[in-house]
């Protein structure tokens, strides 16, 4: 099976970009569909936007360059929190559920992906509404994107990241036991949090509650009944009262089949306050799609603007859409390829031009020119000829005199495919 891959380091064929630019295009018609615009933001940023704000970006992750005049920049290594700023900078002009997408380029480096510091993250923000009508759709937004992609078998798993908070504030953990702890959760090692949580000096209803959480796993409905019996709180209570409202709208949509909670979800950004959730195919072991809500991220700019999101890593889905066989093998790159004798030469590329403002996609050959590439496909082939011209498609070959009975030929060949 062919892999599609786009890493800097490496040159590609222009089938692989074509084959990327294809997937973008459909994530941006889905968007668009759900009200989405699209925005960007510059590449470089100040490095202070980052170093000053708490549960966002590990700064050792950033990819750091001086500018002229001595200060430092950073290339982009998230979308959300620029976009954050961009819309705290202008909220006298935010107006009641902004929404917003891009696909723009981040840029990070790891231990675990030395050789991967670039890759093209595509999202949505929407700004300006915290309802559970509006965590839903964004939900539902996500398992639409999914299948229009092609997967059929995959599911969201969405938890809510106020209601772990909740109860690890309970525990009083210095914040080498809070990663640790986080770590046991995200990877339900069972047999490791019930001997940690032993070492600490808590009270047994808060360590059973901690036991309990990796378990917290799979029917929307029996996940919250049992949550509900480990709640500490009124806080925790009305977290989970949320996510039964939510819930309660993805089954208006009809998407409860792709739906799970998974309590034990932990994002690693901290800036996530509400519901967060994940989406995996089957048999790709790494989340193709990550988002959550945001309501106190504004605040590190001055100001109260509630939001949720979600991203993808454009590559992650190549990689998925791969495996799975998904992308599509047909070559066809033009619509139609127009050949001509040279003495018809002007009604060939005046017709050419018109069906090109049609929206055709078309590539016109002399006939006596060396045009055997066979790596271009159409769905038919038009002749210009002095004997008379054709339209040679799959199913017939048919004369025609001029441009209207030709459109109405090719518009016969499309009803017919």
């Amino acid at each position: 099976m062919q892999q599609y891959l786009f890493d800097s380091t490496k040159d590609t064929s222009v089938r692989d970009f074509q084959v990327r630019d294809n997937l973008i295009t459909i994530l941006k018609n889905r968007f668009s569909t759900y009200g989405y615009k699209q925005v960007r933001t510059t590449t470089f940023e100040y490095y202070d936007l980052y170093s000053a704000m708490t549960g966002t970006i590990n700064k050792d992750e950033m990819l750091k360059v001086i500018d002229s005049s001595g200060k430092v920049l950073v290339l982009r290594p998230d979308v959300t929190i620029p976009i954050t700023r961009m819309i705290a900078a202008n909220k006298q002009r935010l107006s009641w559920g902004s929404r917003f997408f891009y696909v723009l380029d981040v840029f990070r480096q790891s231990a675990e992906q030395a050789d991967n510091k670039e890759t093209t993250q595509a999202g949505i923000e929407s700004f300006g509404e915290s309802t559970p009508e509006n965590d839903a759709e964004v939900i539902a937004l996500a398992i639409h994107t999914l299948k229009d992609l092609g997967f059929e078998s995959f599911k969201l798993e969405v938890g809510h990241a106020g209601f772990f908070k909740e109860l690890v504030n309970q525990l009083s953990l210095a914040q080498s036991e809070l990663d640790q702890l986080k770590g046991l959760i995200q990877s339900k090692n069972l047999t490791e949090i019930e001997p940690f949580l032993s070492n600490l000096s808590i009270e047994k209803n808060i360590r059973d509650a901690v036991q309990e959480i990796p378990l917290l796993y799979g029917d929307p409905d029996h996940v919250i009944r049992r949550a509900g019996k480990i709640a500490l709180n009124e806080q925790m209570k009305q977290k989970l009262k949320n996510l039964s409202d939510i819930y309660e709208v993805l089954q208006a949509y009809g998407v409860e089949d792709s739906i799970v909670f998974d309590l034990g979800l932990i994002n690693n950004m901290n800036y996530y306050s509400g519901v967060i959730f994940q989406g995996f195919v089957a048999s790709f072991g790494k989340p193709v799609l990550m988002g959550g809500r945001y309501d106190h991220l504004a605040e590190q700019f001055d100001t109260s603007i509630p939001a949720i999101g979600f991203a993808s890593e454009v590559d992650n889905l190549l990689d998925a859409m791969t495996q799975r066989n998904l992308l599509a093998n047909d070559s066809t790159s033009v619509d139609m390829i127009i050949y001509y004798e040279r003495f018809k030469q002007k009604e060939a590329l005046l017709n050419a031009n018109k069906l090109r403002e049609a929206g055709y996609r078309i590539i016109t050959y002399t006939l006596d020119s060396d045009c055997n590439n066979h790596d271009l496909k159409s769905d038919c082939a038009i002749y210009f000829q002095t004997e008379e011209n054709l339209v040679i498609d799959r199913w017939r070959k048919t004369a025609f005199t001029n441009y209207d009975k030709l459109t109405l030929l090719l518009q016969e060949g499309m009803r017919d495919k």
